[in-house]
């Protein structure tokens, strides 16, 4: 077994050596080596491929896998050999299969062993409203939602990292004449909607093949509302769907709509003369709420707006475009598939079914105040409709909510400020890992379906335990190669910890967390837990490395967050992610998850 020497500096003069062990397999691995092998001291490709289907649960493994695991394997201990004078490399005279401490290094493999499937396979042939989506809110936003810049570097991010749904607000330029994507009355600087569409479409379809959807939130005069679809047909072309009958009483599938990009908003008849829904659009009803904006920006912003000769009503439209008889851009109009609405007065009466479908738009304020007396309402109309949720307007910083208050009732467009920060993030992120990471979650059976009596699903009563999830953390590495020797602490290896959680429906939620192993790169834990799960449906694993620190808030060593019905049971090497999201090149974890 390997030993590495670390030396530390101390008050510049004196010299710390931490004498630190390579890890070797855990007992668990040894045992389970040991049974596969039928107690020799090799694992032959027929004994390597019977583990996988039986002890990890692997069933699309065939023969020749197992065969060039354990040839890869052979290849890389005669290199070993032969680099080695003494001729005593790892693995001498195991024969022709793995040994223990091959195997040991194949479970790190996430390629082979990582804990999620990565292909898509939920049923792909239902209505869109039977999805979870991966949404984004403000797409367009770099930073903060009051004085950022408007580019389409962060649609891109949010389109590669699978983001299925795109939010472009749009305003006249200042000459009225041309289209900007702008957070209107704000301090944001706009990005032209030519450039945002021509991104749109070089990268939607890098991640997931399944549909992109844009949601507009559109400011505009019928002329500019038909230079809109003008531009959007021109640039997407045959990538462009809308319904060839109107209205749809059912949406189309993400099967039927793979390689497509939508249209979702408010037809624009509704935007000019509408009793079903507010006028005010979101952005600004968030601005609206107790979130508004300061009264000195205020001034600043009408001010701007006057210069740009603006004179929008609440609806962004000046009063002298109106014309009671005006057909408002059919062109437009026609390319719109999901019809959106917000609703004004008692939101109950705007979860009544009609024949025809629509989107339906909500804050998270909103959402969580309607669904205490409406919640099965909700999921009724959740069941054929969409429902998008999006951030409170005291979000100013791009903070977001936690998710799953919408996904609780169905709701399938739970929209999110995609450069924000923060664990709720994290817990969008592990959602949309499943699947394949496609952006499409098939949502839960008993979220389409009602009871025996009508009843429909509510969250907020305890169920008996459907499954308990027992989690072992083994071991984790990768830290001194993705870290500086002196990034977690200037004197000292780091004291690592885990924290495990769960992260669901209220019944569901719980937090354990590991001993701290001090001083040490490579750390060794080797503890389970155990989480009995009522909801398992709609839950989250959140894995989380930090280093103790006696003095100060304890540093950050990486994180995931994994959907638990997606869960692969048997030994896991779980690769962990940094606070943005982004893989880290080396920091994995070794786990075992099963089910009870």
């Amino acid at each position: 077994m390997a030993t590495f020497t670390y030396n530390y500096k101390m008050f510049k003069c004196f010299n710390r050596k931490f004498a630190i062990s390579e890890q070797a397999p855990p007992s668990d691995v040894k045992e389970t080596f040991s049974e596969f092998a039928k107690g020799g001291s090799s694992m032959s490709a027929d004994q390597l491929r019977r583990f996988l289907l039986e002890y990890q649960r692997e069933p699309d493994c065939t023969e020749e896998d197992s065969k060039r695991i354990v040839e890869n394997a052979l290849q890389s201990r005669k290199g070993n050999v032969e680099s080695n004078e003494a001729g005593t490399g790892a693995g001498t005279g195991a024969g022709d299969g793995l040994t223990v401490d091959e195997f040991f290094h194949f479970l790190f493999f996430d390629e082979f062993n990582g804990p999620l499937k990565s292909e898509v396979h939920h049923d792909m042939n239902a209505p869109l409203s039977h999805y979870f989506i991966y949404t984004g809110h403000n797409s367009y936003l770099t930073g903060n939602q009051l004085s950022s810049d408007c580019s389409d570097v962060p649609i891109i991010k949010a389109l590669q990292r699978g983001v299925r749904v795109i939010e472009l607000d749009l305003w006249p330029n200042s000459t009225k004449d041309d289209i900007v994507v702008v957070h209107g009355r704000t301090l944001t600087t706009p990005v032209s909607l030519v450039q945002c569409l021509k991104s749109i479409k070089e990268h939607a379809f890098v991640k997931s093949r399944y549909p992109v959807i844009i949601t507009l939130e559109d400011h505009l005069t019928p002329d500019l509302q038909a230079k809109v679809a003008e531009m959007t047909t021109q640039i997407f072309g045959d990538m462009l769907y809308f319904p060839q009958t109107d209205p749809l009483t059912e949406f189309p599938t993400p099967e039927l709509l793979k390689d497509r990009v939508l249209i979702s908003t408010k037809p624009p008849k509704e935007y000019l003369d509408s009793k079903q829904f507010k006028d005010a659009s979101d952005s600004e009803r968030e601005l609206g709420e107790e979130g508004s904006l300061s009264p000195a920006l205020s001034v600043e912003v009408e001010a701007d707006d006057r210069c740009n000769g603006s004179d929008h009503d609440e609806e962004g439209l000046n009063p002298r475009d109106k014309k009671p008889d005006q057909q408002n851009a059919p062109q437009y109009k026609r390319l719109i598939t999901i019809h959106a609405g917000k609703p004004k007065g008692n939101i109950r009466d705007h979860l009544k079914i009609a024949g025809d479908v629509k989107r339906l738009s909500l804050s998270e304020q909103e959402l969580e105040k309607a669904s205490a007396s409406y919640g099965a309402d909700i999921i009724r109309f959740t069941q054929k409709n969409i429902i998008r949720v999006y951030p409170k307007g005291t979000r100013v910083t791009s903070s977001n909510y936690r998710p799953h208050i919408g996904w609780m009732y169905g709701a399938q467009m739970v929209a999110f400020n995609m450069q924000g920060h923060g664990k709720s993030l994290w817990y969008m992120q592990g959602m949309f890992r499943a699947n394949g990471g496609c952006g499409y979650v098939k949502k839960p059976a008993f979220l389409m379906e009602k009871g025996p009596h009508n009843e429909f699903f509510d969250p907020k009563r305890t169920l008996p335990v459907k499954t308990t999830l027992k989690v072992k953390v083994y071991m984790g590495n990768g830290w001194s190669s993705d870290f500086s020797k002196t990034h977690f602490d200037t004197f000292s290896p780091p004291d690592f910890y885990t924290k495990v959680c769960i992260v669901g429906v209220p019944a569901d939620q719980a937090n354990k967390k590991t001993k701290v192993i001090q001083d040490n790169w490579f750390p060794i834990w080797d503890e389970e837990f155990e989480f009995p799960l009522r909801i398992p449906e709609l839950a989250l694993l959140r894995i989380e490395v930090r280093e103790y620190d006696k003095h100060e808030k304890d540093d950050f060593g990486g994180q995931t967050c994994l959907p638990v019905p997606e869960l692969k049971s048997g030994f896991r090497a779980v690769p962990l992610y940094d606070e943005k999201g982004e893989k880290l090149k080396s920091v994995k974890l070794l786990m075992r998850f099963q089910f009870t």
